[in-house]
Order: C-alpha cells, then structure tokens, then sequence
C-alpha cells in the first residue's frame, strides 16, 4: 500500500530544528554577553562588541558609582548584574557588591571583616577578581591570617564559606579564583619566610565548597599573582594552565589535579601577569622592580600519550611585561609594559613589529574589543590603540582618577574600574 505523505508532521519537524537552531544560537549569544572572571571569557581579554567607543568625555558615560573604599580588582557580570569587590584598609574591611548593569543601582551589598595587614602601597585588600557563574558569585580575601573563598547567590544570600591559612608575601596576595564546569580554582601561594607554609593550586566543588583536589607545590623566593586558564588540545582533554615562578608553564589536569607536564622554573622571577593562549603557544612571563624580565611562549607538543613542552621563543626585557597580562589575537601578540611602553609582536614567532609610548605607565591589562585595545594607565587614562601591525593611537581617555585594574566589557558596553569608582560607557 502507498505511505500517505504527512505534511503536518514534516511541519512539526522543521519547527523542531529550527528552535532547536534558535535555543543553541540564543545560549551561544548570552555566553559571548557574560564577562565571568578575569580578563572575561578564559581569561584572554577578548570581545566581539561592536558598538564601543574610542573616544568619549564625561558626559558620554552611562553612569559612575561610586565605591566604598577602593580596589584593584575588576569587575565581572552575569545578566543584568555586576560584581565587583573594593576594600577599607583604615576599617580593615572588605565589600562585595552587586549593580544593575543598566544603570548602576546597588542592589546588594556584602561587608567582611577582614585580618589587618598592611599590603605594598600599589596593592590593595580589593585585588582580586571575583568569579561568577549562572548560580554564584565566588569571592576570595586573602589575608597574612587567613584566607577566606565565599560563594553567594546572586540575590547576596550566601552559600557556604571556606577557610584556608594565610598567605605569607612580600607584596600582599591578588590572585583570582575561576570556574570550570563544577570546581573553583584558586592559586594558594606562599614565598620562603620562617612560617612552615605550604603552596598549593586547589579545587573545591562549587555548589559545596568540599575540596576536591590540592596539588602542593613548592614554595618559592618570589610569590605567584597568575590566574589560571583552560587549554584545549585537539587531542586531548582540557587542561588548566598555571603560570608561576617555582614550575613555569603547567598542565593539570582538572579532575584529578595532577600535573599532565611542565616546563620547569624557565620564568626566572616573580609572576604576576596570567598565562595568554595564541594559537598552540602558552606565554607566560615575568618581571621585577619595575619592569618585565622576560617573555617565554611554549608549545606543549603531544608526545605519544604525553606531552612535551618545547620552547618557542623568548622576548628579553624591554618587549617583556611584569604586571599586565598580554593579548593575543589575529597572529599578533600585544604586551602592555609598567613602564608605558607598549609593544606589537608576531605570536608565532616573538618577531617585534613596533614598540611605542603612548601615554604612562601600565599596571591594569588590555582588552582586545573588534580590533581595537583598551588598557588603563595608572593615572587613570584609558589608551586605546588599533589592534594592527602598524601602530595607530586613536584615543586617550582620562578618567580622573588612578586606576590599576582591567576592563570587562559584556552586551555591547564597557566597565571601567578606576580605585574607588565604577563607570559605564557604550550604547
């Protein structure tokens, strides 16, 4: 007998497939949106939005907050909301707030009594950058005392709170923890002193707080300040990648914490900047005072059922940054340098195609926006460079007010976090 076609069913098919296309296209649009921890998607400074401007006064901001206290960190959003900490070194207090991204309200905010300490004056109680995620907010306030991981809902209500021992440094701690999938990372370092302290990377479950896995690592002259990032190898499984003095470039594996390879010490003074993917090359680098040391890419080639790091190049000191972390994009890698200069190189190879100094000194990263990079002076101006071979300044934006953190930049409009404000620019 002949099959009767079905039309209606045919119908249902397609309507099928095409909210199946509309619910992936819709996630893949709200997840380029969020900006969920350092430096935003993986931690590599990189956003497609396309209405931002390069140049801008005053009376182009969306709105300015004021913060109490003051800070470093950067802000990081979900939705509608804003996190962002600040710190009271005369109350010995640190704050959590959460602000409507469209006009700035605070809808909530957290107040921790934090141990007393006196962090190198460019550091500050509010250095490092919250994590979010579509359930919580992860907050960590590491102390000479103590320090303390939170994770709140993001109505403020608090979720469990962990307690690990201090953080024994020169400087003051600044490192910020990060989400993958069901685990929040955070470095727990310490530098040589007379305290028995014990370094290690964590990963605790992020719905519990319980830890999952430590990987003690050694204890080295200079503390690591690096935020992680993830690797993917089109053979392999994901990796976190950790940049530090001690170990240099590492691979751990997120399930079970154990190191899948590793340089070695190549990072021969203190870490401060985080690792930047290009490609199939890792950078790291480093740096001391008031300058980079060096700059050192990898390429952790797979070697049967393993992996093998080869050196790919290094960059000396005058392309090399210390604190700001690098943007890589395009084939080309752009280092921003605490001494203002700032420097354009072919990623695959370190070939430097052009060094400027466009303004002052550099101690927030840059941000990669549709060919264009945003970074923050520490004076509070706010550089904006095309992102290209050749150099090109378009703007410099004063902010009125010193600055060492990073833009975040999330549906089409930008933060900028100066010490004790909050400002919104774009459409």
């Amino acid at each position: 007998m002949k099959k009767q076609k079905q039309p209606a069913k045919t119908n249902k098919q397609v309507l099928k497939v095409l909210l199946i296309t509309f619910v992936i296209s819709f996630s893949s649009i709200s997840k380029a949106q969020q900006w969920s921890r350092y430096r935003g998607p993986n931690g590599q400074g990189i956003s497609y939005a396309k209405n931002i401007p390069f140049k801008w006064t005053q009376k182009d901001y969306n709105w300015k907050v004021s913060l109490p206290g003051g800070g470093h960190s950067s802000p990081v959003l979900w939705g509608d909301k804003i996190f962002v900490t600040s710190g009271d070194q005369k109350t010995d207090n640190g704050f959590l707030l959460a602000l409507r991204a469209s006009d700035g309200q605070v809808l909530w905010q957290k107040q921790y009594s934090l141990a007393s300490y006196r962090p190198n004056p460019r550091n500050s109680y509010a250095a490092a950058t919250p994590a979010v995620d579509a359930d919580h907010v992860y907050v960590i306030w590491p102390t000479p005392t103590e320090t303390i991981l939170i994770a709140l809902d993001h109505d403020g209500g608090e979720i469990w709170k962990r307690t690990f021992e201090g953080v024994y440094c020169q400087h003051g701690a600044g490192g910020s923890p990060i989400v993958f999938d069901d685990i929040v990372v955070f470095t727990h370092e310490h530098e040589k002193s007379t305290k028995d302290a014990r370094s290690a990377w964590i990963a605790v479950d992020r719905k519990t707080g319980r830890t999952r896995w430590e990987l003690e690592r050694q204890t080295g002259p200079k503390t690591s300040y690096s935020t992680p990032c993830l690797y993917s190898p089109q053979t392999d499984a994901t990796q976190l990648i950790f940049t530090s003095n001690s170990h240099g470039i590492t691979g751990v594996n997120p399930r079970k914490g154990t190191v899948i390879w590793e340089t070695g010490p190549i990072l021969p003074a203190r870490v401060v900047s985080s690792p930047v993917i290009a490609g199939r090359l890792l950078i790291g680098s480093c740096g001391d005072g008031s300058r980079g040391k060096c700059l050192v890419a990898v390429n952790p080639v797979e070697n049967g059922e393993s992996f093998k790091p080869i050196e790919a190049y290094t960059v000396d000191s005058s392309t090399a940054p210390y604190v700001p972390t690098s943007v890589a994009n395009e084939g080309l890698l752009f280092t921003f340098h605490d001494t203002g200069y700032v420097s354009c190189l072919r990623s695959a190879t370190g070939e430097q195609l052009w060094r400027e100094k466009p303004a002052g000194k550099f101690f927030g990263s840059p941000v990669w926006v549709s060919g264009k990079l945003y970074c923050i002076t520490t004076a509070g101006e706010v550089v904006v460079i095309r992102a290209a071979s050749t150099y090109e300044l378009l703007a410099v934006n004063p902010l009125g007010e010193r600055s060492h953190s990073t833009p975040a930049v999330a549906d089409g409009k930008m933060y900028l976090r100066t010490y004790s404000n909050l400002i919104s620019i774009g459409q």
